[in-house]
């Protein structure tokens, strides 16, 4: 089942995302970042077991950026990323955005969606945050992508 994050599944969300940090593939989010992020996150439960997660974080007025998508690994490949993303992009489009980004290392995956490959340069200064929190910072080996909304 699809569905906005609850306060219950902070813990679980952070799980699920220290899995994927801890291999280098996506920044790691302190319990007290994801609280306070809680009303960015979709995630997908069944039977009480939260399997997949993706967050919308809103930049700026007309920018967003899809992060944290992760999914429990036993159950890849069977459309829970997709959902989560979707939900993403759905709301982006409710909220009256025009571009939606990601970085990512997985560019196929957005490629479904629309998202084009562009130079990180593109992306406002703005988008830097996170980044200088992360190991790889400046040297980030990540793939900037944007989905126009209009």
């Amino acid at each position: 089942m699809l569905r906005k994050a609850q306060i219950q599944d902070v813990k679980d969300i952070q799980k699920l995302l220290t899995g994927y940090a801890s291999r280098g593939d996506m920044l790691s989010r302190s319990l007290s970042e994801l609280y306070e992020a809680l009303r960015d996150f979709y995630v997908v439960e069944e039977e009480g077991r939260l399997l997949g997660t993706a967050a919308l974080h809103i930049v700026w007025e007309d920018l967003a950026e899809v992060r944290s998508v992760a999914v429990a690994e036993d159950v890849g490949r069977k459309g829970i990323g997709t959902q989560v993303v979707r939900a993403c992009i759905d709301e982006a489009r409710e909220l009256g955005l025009r571009r939606v980004f990601c970085l990512t290392y997985k560019p196929d995956f957005f490629g479904k969606f629309g998202f084009r490959v562009v130079d990180k340069s593109e992306l406002p200064h703005k988008v830097w945050g996170d980044c200088m929190k992360c190991v790889k910072f400046p040297d980030c080996d990540e793939i900037a992508m944007i989905l126009d909304l209009e």
